[in-house]
């Protein structure tokens, strides 16, 4: 089964201490509550702080930590809380054993009998027959509001282990409409950078090295990506480029089945000090694109990335490989047995396309969609300098260059965290002039 035991802990012993917002949102017992912020002010560490404290304090409580997909709990809030929050006995840590191996545990068991469910929306009914006392839903804004009243109605207080049962979670800016901004009853906690502890001296009242060095990343940052993650602001995004993309419609559960059937396409933007991009798109029998899988990383060579390419792709089969015409680097693929076609590259009719299939059709549908943590390695150099990561994080900040004072408007979009977007074109251009032709790949419409 698997159970790993962890050893209950204190503030002292953990040595943890609340500033500011996550103070406030220690001391809240309010049914729904979120601690929302800028990046890099220590919401998820202070929200697992709790939950660790909650089941600690209370014996039996039945607890979950969620987040949009099991995958992206595992590799952000679970490393944080087994790393920097669980106070593992001597011997304890090589314990963890699950059905999946032991770095993909399913739930926590504490000594007082409190237990830990882990879990993914993308995998909700394997959790959402029970019932909870404490829930806590990791980067919140990731989710829908049908997810989370589905949360909501899991923890009513009829697990009945603590004196009050509460969904919480943490979330960062983003567009003001967002379900999160409008809910009636759901409580917001503001946090500020001066709030992390790790960032700035409370006894001193100076910022840490850490604090000058992060607070300087976050001042560079530009647009909406500023106004969100330095100065905590909900704002929508200007001139932005796709501007029906919704994140509940384009984005599919990581779990989403592609066919075998299903044509295939790889397309590729170089890249070494800016990402080099590799994206896997299938097309079903309605034309609609589907990136299912995706390579996103800097400072690596074209020969490094065609063998991670050639392990990605497996056994499939793809229609063609379109690339960026630099012609060394492709001619680096072909030596490495990856043979290109160059890639169409008319930047406006390419967004006009691909807008286009950003729309919602007569059926119902828009004509792309984009599997969540497609992303197959995280680059954590860009994480460190809040870039995108993947095409997806690309989407809402690709807008349309601001023309200057007493200059007409121009439809041309900022070259800047766009190397996803332009991979993306490449393959919608692609299949544009092959239906245009009439020569489209099988079961393609």
């Amino acid at each position: 089964m698997p159970v790993i035991i962890v050893q209950a802990s204190d503030e002292s012993e953990v040595g943890f201490k609340c500033y500011g917002g996550a103070a406030q949102f220690w001391a809240s017992k309010e049914p729904e509550l979120i601690l929302e912020g800028p990046y890099e002010t220590g919401k998820t560490y202070a929200a697992l702080q709790k939950l660790n404290a909650l089941l600690s304090k209370y014996p039996n409580t039945h607890a979950l930590m969620v987040r949009q997909t099991y995958k992206s709990l595992l590799a952000s809030a679970v490393v944080t809380f087994e790393k920097k929050v669980l106070l593992f006995p001597p011997g304890h840590r090589d314990a963890l054993v699950t059905s999946y191996g032991k770095n993909r545990p399913e739930w926590y068991d504490y000594p007082n009998g409190s237990r830990l469910v882990l879990g993914g929306m993308d995998n909700a009914d394997k959790f959402l027959s029970s019932e909870f006392d404490l829930i806590y839903v990791n980067q919140a804004e990731e989710i829908g509001l049908d997810s989370w009243e589905k949360l909501t109605s899991r923890a009513t207080g009829r697990a009945g282990n603590m004196p009050y049962s509460q969904v919480m979670g943490d979330c960062n800016p983003g567009d003001p409409l967002h379900w999160i901004k409008q809910r009636p009853g759901l409580i917001l906690v503001k946090t500020r950078h001066s709030d992390n502890p790790t960032l700035f001296d409370h006894r001193k009242e100076v910022w840490t090295a850490q604090g000058e060095r992060t607070i300087g990343r976050l001042k560079k940052l530009t647009g909406a990506r500023y106004k969100r993650g330095y100065l905590g602001l909900w704002v929508g995004v200007e001139g932005q480029v796709y501007e029906h993309f919704d994140p509940n419609v384009h984005i599919l559960p990581s779990d989403f089945h592609i066919p075998k059937e299903w044509p295939r396409y790889r397309v590729i933007d170089f890249g070494f000090r800016n990402p080099f991009v590799c994206q896997f798109w299938a097309v079903d029998e309605d034309g609609r694109m589907y990136l299912y899988k995706e390579i996103y990383h800097t400072n690596r060579t074209v020969r490094a990335h065609a063998g991670q390419i050639h392990r990605a792709s497996g056994n499939e089969e793809y229609e063609a490989t379109i690339a960026d015409h630099d012609a060394e680097d492709r001619a680096t693929l072909e030596e490495n047995g990856i043979s290109t076609r160059p890639a169409k590259k008319a930047v406006l009719k390419g967004i006009d396309a691909t807008q286009e299939r950003f729309k919602i059709q007569d059926d119902g549908r828009p004509r792309i969609y984009f599997l969540h943590d497609a992303r197959i390695e995280l680059d954590r150099d860009l994480e460190d300098e809040f870039k995108p990561t993947c095409t997806i994080e690309e989407i809402t900040g690709y807008v349309y260059d601001h023309p200057k004072e007493g200059k007409a408007f121009e439809e041309k979009p900022i070259k800047y965290n766009d190397h996803g977007m332009d991979a993306m074109r490449y393959l919608v251009a692609h299949l544009h002039r092959k239906r245009n032709l009439k020569v489209e790949p099988k079961r393609y419409a």
